[in-house]
């Protein structure tokens, strides 16, 4: 990690989430570039897949299938790497994010877009400090 690289302040692993998401990483020769989804509700923003948890599922299950329904993508689960809280005009979201390696691609779902970026550049995508952070983290671990 390099200095100005800020490190997540948030917990690692929280108990009762009530959604779960995926930091998904590939690497493109050395570098490694992070996995970003179009908002479902603000198609401009960009965002980590992530969403509900059903019943009986664990949360890194929910990020998996997360992952692969807004993004197309299949991942594999490293272990929990941050998580998030707060509240929309429905519910408070408790989200788990864990960090998950590349695996495969097909097309997207939900008519969502994705993009591969570097972590500095998805830093520079992202809308929330939260997810700048996450990805400050991930960036540790690649």
């Amino acid at each position: 990690m390099s200095d100005d690289a800020p490190s997540y302040h948030g917990e690692v692993e929280i108990a009762e989430p009530t959604h779960a998401g995926g930091v998904v990483v590939r690497r493109d020769g050395t570098t490694p570039r992070f996995l970003l989804v179009t908002a479902r509700r603000q198609p401009s923003q960009w965002v980590f897949p992530k969403g509900h948890i059903e019943p009986g599922e664990s949360a890194a299950d929910a990020a998996v299938r997360e992952v692969m329904e807004e993004a197309g993508v299949e991942a594999n689960v490293v272990g929990p790497i941050g998580s998030t809280e707060f509240r929309t005009a429905r519910e408070v979201v408790r989200a788990q994010f864990y960090l998950m390696t590349f695996v495969a691609e097909g097309a997207t779902g939900e008519g969502r877009r994705r993009i591969w970026l570097t972590a500095q550049d998805a830093q520079r995508a992202l809308p929330y400090e939260d997810a700048r952070l996450l990805i400050a983290r991930a960036a540790e671990y690649t």
